[in-house]
């Protein structure tokens, strides 16, 4: 093997690990120590999750509203509901 491609392999074997490490959230601190970082639940975090549930509760509705075969009927009734949901 050529030292060339030598310092290549590990190169590359390295920036494999520091990818694979960032991925599962391993850090380092000053001291080269390595743990595990948790990911940080902010009160932004809380706020997104609670939208996400509430998007997804309407989505529901609207396949629902979509694939039902009374439609013409209910329809008005439906939106409705979702106006009123998106009050609170």
């Amino acid at each position: 093997m050529n030292p060339f491609e030598m310092v290549i392999g590990i190169v590359l074997i390295v920036t494999i690990g520091s990818v694979v490490r960032a991925k599962y959230g391993v850090r380092r601190d000053r001291k080269g120590n390595e743990f595990y970082a948790a990911p940080a639940d902010t009160g932004e975090t809380k706020v997104l999750q609670a939208e996400i549930r509430a998007l997804k509760d309407r989505i529901q509705v609207l396949e629902r509203i979509a694939t039902d075969n009374n439609r013409a009927v209910t329809l008005d009734e439906e939106i409705e509901k979702l106006r009123d949901r998106s009050k609170i």
